[in-house]
């Protein structure tokens, strides 16, 4: 049984690196990866985050007015 992981896409690579420049900042979960095969977005990058730091991270993206494109987990 394979672990559900969560990806947080991005329109472009400028969203997807200011994402993870904040998210060092602030001390936030989670890392840059390819874009997983399954997804379909503008950008080739995403953000990796495990199941249960999903509602925290979006709140805080809010917060910090961070842009995404969407949040989709993978199973």
């Amino acid at each position: 049984m394979s672990e559900t992981r969560v990806v947080i896409t991005f329109h472009g690579t400028t969203e997807a690196m200011a994402w993870e420049s904040a998210c060092k900042k602030h001390g936030l979960p989670g890392r840059i990866i390819p874009l997983p095969v399954q997804i379909s977005a503008e950008c080739g990058l995403a953000w990796l985050i495990r199941p249960g730091e999903k509602d925290e991270l979006v709140r805080r993206a809010l917060e910090l007015r961070l842009n995404y494109q969407d949040v989709v987990e993978l199973k």
